[in-house]
């Protein structure tokens, strides 16, 4: 019996928003929902417990860095990355492809302002049908990642919803290149489930759907990987130049996701794309956003970003969110906060990263009561 499960407990009258409840072996997840990214088994600044006692029920934890350091027989070794990191509650992981992006092309924010970049000679080695070669950033040795190798990696760590391997191609490229990368990520995609069905291990897949903001071939991709025994769907490759393109795309891709499984956005996590693309019905989101806007003094509130660094929070003794329940809110004022920035205190981090989090989890709990009332 699969231990995954998605149930859709209500449709919105207004719009493709639903909310549903998904079943993992670590536990639910209650969706529309809002992922956190800890890269390397935490989330910076906080420890899991922290994170578990303020409610986020998935956590996004990165293979390839995980792979590199501290390897993931040794996650493995120690029972698997739950026990290891000691959390208790559920765990998606990417597949690395994401990377082979990042080293060969650079930074997502470059490389749309097309910026050139050298990284492709120094760390991506070869990108062939069989996978990708590349060389550690830590010690610099030669690894080659493949769909199979992959699967294994996240079979080491043992995540509750792990990611097939894909290509992620950038913005500007030539549409032919562009359908030809959509095509060996389809064959990656592939080979990734089957290596996955040999020893489910009761862990879901979610494909990852591509095809740039390109509407037909967005299509092919849903078509072809509909095809295959995925647990769920992700939207992943290059989302547009634009916010408004990544709607634009979404807004003729959604409809054609099979609507009895769950679809993830990966990568976006803003408070102004979730308002956009919750309608959509898009199911979970994942983003370093409020983490890090948290340790680069933006905090988040019902009135609207709040720069901490602001001379006016000085002498302002009163909390960041006056109906936020956080322990940041209920204990510190925003002058304490403001203090604690100013004088680059490590405390400062924690305390703002837990309440970012804190504010966009019980955001997600206002949006799927919204839905529940028809208001989306």
């Amino acid at each position: 019996m699969n231990p995954f499960s998605f149930k859709i407990l209500h449709k919105s009258k207004r719009s493709q928003a639903r909310v549903g409840r998904l079943i993992t072996p670590h536990g639910v997840i209650d969706t529309p929902n809002f992922v956190a990214v800890g890269t390397n088994g935490t989330i910076k600044a906080l420890d899991n417990r922290a994170v578990e006692e303020i409610g986020l029920q998935l956590m996004f934890c990165n293979t390839y860095h995980l792979l590199l350091q501290p390897g993931t027989p040794v996650v493995k070794q120690a029972g698997g990355l739950h026990d290891f990191i000691n959390r208790k509650l559920p765990i998606i992981t990417d597949s690395g492809g994401f990377q082979v992006f990042s080293l060969a092309y650079g930074s997502v924010a470059s490389e749309l302002k097309s910026q050139g970049t050298k990284k492709t000679e120094q760390a991506v080695l070869k990108i062939n049908e069989e996978g990708v070669t590349f060389r550690s950033y830590r010690d610099g040795r030669k690894i080659l990642l493949t769909p199979e190798s992959s699967v294994q990696a996240q079979k080491d760590l043992g995540a509750d919803i792990i990611i097939p391997f894909d290509e992620l191609p950038p913005f500007h490229i030539a549409d032919q290149e562009l359908e030809k990368a959509l095509e060996r990520t389809h064959r990656w995609e592939k080979r990734s489930i089957e290596e996955h069905l040999k020893s489910p291990q009761g862990q879901a897949m979610y494909a990852v759907i591509h095809g740039g903001i390109d509407d037909r071939l967005r299509a092919k991709s849903c078509a072809t990987l509909a095809e295959m025994p995925f647990d769920g769907f992700s939207i992943g490759g290059s989302l547009g130049k634009t916010k408004q393109q990544m709607v634009d795309m979404l807004k003729s891709l959604t409809p054609r996701i099979p609507q009895e499984k769950p679809t993830h956005l990966l990568g976006i996590g803003d408070l102004a794309s979730i308002e956009q693309c919750i309608p959509l019905g898009i199911d979970t989101f994942d983003s370093s956003y409020p983490t890090r806007a948290a340790r680069h003094g933006m905090l988040l509130s019902r009135k609207g970003h709040l720069k901490i660094n602001k001379g006016e929070n000085r002498t302002d003794f009163g909390s960041i969110d006056p109906e936020c329940n956080c322990s940041t809110c209920r204990s510190f004022s925003r002058a304490y906060l403001h203090h604690l920035f100013k004088a680059r205190e490590m405390t400062y981090m924690s305390l703002a990263t837990l309440h970012n989090l804190s504010y966009i989890i019980d955001l997600m709990q206002r949006y799927r009561q919204a839905i529940l009332d028809d208001q989306i």
